[in-house]
């Protein structure tokens, strides 16, 4: 069964270790890693020690973890999620590639499940072919490092980004051609992209994913939002993620809900816990196999 987990991009204002002993304590199964100014920021002087700290509390918690990049400020100080893959200009790629690359070097450090990531937006004055370009050739050589590593990569189609629809990804995925590419998705933005139902896409992208993001969305808004306010299916993205007999991260993301962390993630894991239950129809739910997070 899937680890259900947390993103601490939700515990915003909270130390990393206080945000992982919460999630812990609320008997979540995986904790989704945003790396961030004051969490694991790759140029920290102290990050050995504090990678130290977060695998033996990790390992005490018994929490898996994935790895995250979509803090907003924490390459450029002035422009949200910048540089990228596909910013203008050599010196700004190479700081986003060698920010990547030391992430997969403290997901390694964690055991992380994977490392997610995304494609950013296209700059007006870059042509569509060259963005194309600058972006395969990001990912190959992300690849190949992560490849010689052992830790698989995750990424995200994002509404507004370059890559924002699951067969925008497909193409990006045969470019790159690298079986450590796998995907990331997010079952809000899959609401809003996809012509087809998230469960449907679950089933289709099956062999892909590698990792899950979850919250409630409505198909004409990219906005995350608390379970119930939006128009996801939870019902039968469960019953899609049993039926792949999926066992990787699903975390919960709820980045703009951190001014109440504690009562969200206690209130989500009880709303997420009721709708797994009803989306076992067929089996025996002493087994193991399905208990939430077994």
């Amino acid at each position: 069964m899937f680890r259900l987990g947390y993103n601490t991009n939700g515990f915003a204002h909270h130390r990393l270790a206080d945000a992982i002993a919460i999630i812990g304590q609320l008997e979540y199964d995986c904790v989704a890693i945003t790396l961030d100014h004051g969490a694991l920021d790759p140029w920290d002087p102290s990050l050995d020690q504090q990678l130290r700290d977060v695998k033996r509390q990790l390992d005490h918690l018994g929490l898996s973890c994935v790895i995250e990049t979509g803090a907003r400020f924490l390459l450029n100080p002035w422009e949200k999620h910048e540089p990228t893959l596909l910013s203008d200009g050599d010196g700004k790629r190479f700081q986003r590639m060698e920010f990547l690359k030391r992430v997969v070097d403290i997901a390694v450090e964690l055991d992380a499940a994977a490392v997610s990531f995304w494609s950013g937006a296209k700059p007006e004055n870059v042509e569509k072919d060259l963005a194309w370009k600058w972006l395969v050739d990001g990912c190959r050589q992300l690849s190949n490092y992560a490849s010689d590593k052992g830790m698989p990569l995750g990424f995200e189609p994002e509404p507004g980004m370059f890559i924002e629809t699951l067969t925008d990804f497909k193409r990006l995925k045969t470019r790159v051609g690298n079986s450590v590419f796998q995907l990331t998705l997010d079952v809000g933005h899959a609401l809003i992209t996809e012509p087809i139902s998230v469960a449907e896409c679950i089933r289709q992208y099956r062999a892909d994913i590698i990792n899950i993001h979850l919250e409630d969305m409505k198909k004409d808004r990219h906005n995350h939002l608390f379970f119930g306010d939006g128009e996801v299916d939870f019902l039968s993205v469960f019953q899609a993620l049993q039926e792949i007999n999926y066992s990787g991260p699903v975390c919960v993301e709820l980045s703009r809900h951190s001014h109440q962390a504690v009562e969200t993630a206690r209130s989500a894991k009880t709303f997420l816990s009721e709708y797994l239950q009803f989306s076992i129809s067929d089996s025996d739910t002493s087994s193991p196999r399905c208990r939430l997070g077994a």
